[in-house]
């Protein structure tokens, strides 16, 4: 045995980075199944494929970017071989559809720094509101039962918040872009 052999990898940086790059590769599948269901299946298959092949992993790449491509092979194979979809695209789409995935998903930390930016500088009641009726999932009649007010002029203020949220993020987005 030589001493200059390679260390296994390890079980827990494995998990890390799956962990990290999971939400990602998720909506990675999503886009190319069309179905969250099957891309679960398709992420569970591929990361026992990605934990096989962690030993070729190279930690000076980004792993999002090495898992996505094992990620897009099982969905492929999964279109190939899964009779139940109804929705088939072929290899040059799904190819394309992948590489807008990732470009977009590259941008989603921005853009969710951006709307946290955003709420924290709005108002305290509505920086309340808006977390109740979207983090919350919390209905429109149940939050204007809770505040004394009429579900319509709730309707009114989220409609206006959305509006001033989304301005907030294309300036920052803008901004950031700049510099």
């Amino acid at each position: 045995m030589s001493d200059q052999t390679e260390p296994s990898p390890s079980s827990e940086q494995f998990i890390t980075l799956l962990n990290a790059a999971h939400g990602r590769l998720l909506g990675f599948l999503r886009v190319m199944l069309g179905n969250n269901a099957d891309a679960e299946d398709v992420l569970q298959r591929a990361s026992m494929t990605i934990w096989r092949k962690f030993g070729e992993y190279d930690a000076s790449k980004d792993f999002f970017s090495w898992a996505s491509s094992f990620a897009f092979y099982e969905a492929k194979n999964f279109q190939r071989v899964a009779a139940r979809s109804r929705l088939h695209f072929d290899d040059e789409l799904m190819q394309r559809l992948a590489e807008e995935r990732v470009h977009d998903l590259d941008h989603r930390e921005a853009r969710l720094a951006a709307m946290d930016h955003c709420v924290e500088e709005l108002q305290t009641a509505d920086r309340e509101l808006v977390r109740e009726f979207y983090l919350n999932n919390t209905e429109v009649a149940t939050l204007a039962e809770r505040l004394g007010r009429a579900p319509q002029t709730l309707y009114n203020k989220l409609n206006t918040l959305r509006r001033l949220l989304a301005d907030c993020m294309k300036r920052r987005l803008a901004q950031e872009a700049r510099t």
